[in-house]
């Protein structure tokens, strides 16, 4: 039976490299996940004022649809936070997803037509590639220097064609936690005012940052055509509830998509209202659980870090947000990336993900890890690497 080519097209590395892992356990070897950035996974939990507002909306009988623009008050918290980073807009400029996947989704499909490109910071996480394929477009990767957090503005403008029609940013990135200055923002928003494109921003690790303070794009949008993508799963600890949210900065050029996008919202009917719930209590509680979580992600990726760049054949840049390493695999003796992370896998049970599965043109070469578990996982792992890498020939 045929399968649509968009479809064949779409992929996303991080969950199907898990299929050759299941291989790895059924022969008996232990493995230790390092592929999914899921706090929840590792044990870092929503606090237990956010459980018990989900527990309570169920119990109170908020078990109904909501309305598909999200609800209210959830979209008036949101709307303050975004306002806090520099956004000027209210409840009606935010739309409540099924996590940040959905919103992208509803984004991309709003604004593609066949054949149209979208610029993409090479590494980048799949998904946006397989979206933009997925509804007729073509991913344009553009280079970003790893070492310094910095986007190439050449490149990008070297990369502009009257066929693009969007520039994607992730900041803090996953999978290099590079995390744009306020300058390299400022100069993203300027080339895609010059050439009458949509700026996409994923904001998603916006408060898991380690060493500078965090720039939203908000602070240099103006009145520029700026969609804001977040959500709860990664700072809020709420990963397998699923919420997210659009927000669309108040730009005349943006209001045929306002009018348009909701569309998509109504014929998806609308977010699980329990959930909805937590989200604004995750907002509106205590927030001192998040700066505890940072701190230990901190050290974590402090060890793995220092780990990586004493191993012969690698080197790691520092990553100033989220919770990502991406080395490098200096030594060619290793083979391809995705020759490293199998063998890597078989031989040691460590599972990450290759750097290829994050964009062929910047991502080859490297390999992502999550430095999630705790210190002592991530040692035992490390040391494993390490035997691999000083063994391998």
């Amino acid at each position: 039976m045929k399968v649509s080519k968009k479809v064949a097209g779409v992929e996303y590395a991080i969950r199907d490299i898990v299929l050759a892992a299941r291989k790895v356990q059924q022969n008996g070897m232990q493995v230790d996940y390092l592929n999914i950035g899921d706090p929840v996974q590792f044990g870092f939990q929503p606090p237990q004022n956010v459980r018990q507002a989900f527990i309570d909306a169920i119990n109170n009988g908020e078990n109904y649809y909501s309305s598909s623009e999200g609800l209210l008050e959830l979209r008036q918290e949101i709307a303050k936070k975004e306002n806090a980073k520099g956004l000027s807009i209210g409840a009606e400029e935010i739309l409540v997803t099924n996590g940040v996947s959905e919103g992208l989704d509803m984004v991309i499909s709003s604004i593609i037509e066949e054949g149209d490109e979208v610029l993409l910071p090479g590494p980048y996480y799949p998904p946006y590639a397989s979206y933009v394929r997925l509804h007729g477009g073509i991913p344009v990767e553009f280079a970003v220097d790893l070492n310094n957090s910095t986007p190439e503005i050449e490149d990008i403008k070297s990369k502009i064609t009257p066929k693009t029609v969007a520039i994607c940013l992730i900041s803090p990135n996953n999978p290099t936690g590079v995390v744009f200055n306020e300058k390299s923002l400022r100069q993203l928003v300027d080339i895609a005012n010059q050439n009458n494109l949509y700026i996409i921003c994923d904001e998603i690790y916006d408060q898991i940052i380690f060493d500078e303070k965090f720039v939203g794009i908000g602070k240099v949008a103006g009145d520029s055509p700026v969609i804001v993508l977040n959500g709860f799963s990664k700072v809020h600890l709420m990963s397998g509830w699923r919420v997210g949210y659009i927000a669309f900065n108040q730009s005349p050029q943006l209001d045929d998509l306002r009018e348009n996008l909701p569309k998509l919202a109504r014929v998806r009917i609308a977010t699980s209202l329990p959930v909805q719930y937590a989200a604004l209590e995750s907002l509106c509680g205590p927030q001192d659980y998040i700066h505890d979580f940072v701190s230990e992600v901190k050290e974590r990726r402090d060890l793995v870090v220092k780990r990586l760049n004493e191993m012969p054949g690698l080197s790691c840049p520092n990553p100033k947000g989220a919770f990502y390493a991406f080395p490098k695999i200096e030594d060619k003796k290793f083979g391809t990336d995705k020759e490293f992370v199998t063998n890597l896998l078989e031989k040691k049970g460590v599972l990450t993900v290759h750097g290829s599965g994050f964009g062929e043109k910047y991502g080859s070469g490297h390999f992502r890890l999550v430095f999630l578990p705790s210190l002592q996982v991530l040692d035992s792992a490390m040391n494993k690497i390490e035997d691999f890498v000083s063994s391998s020939k």
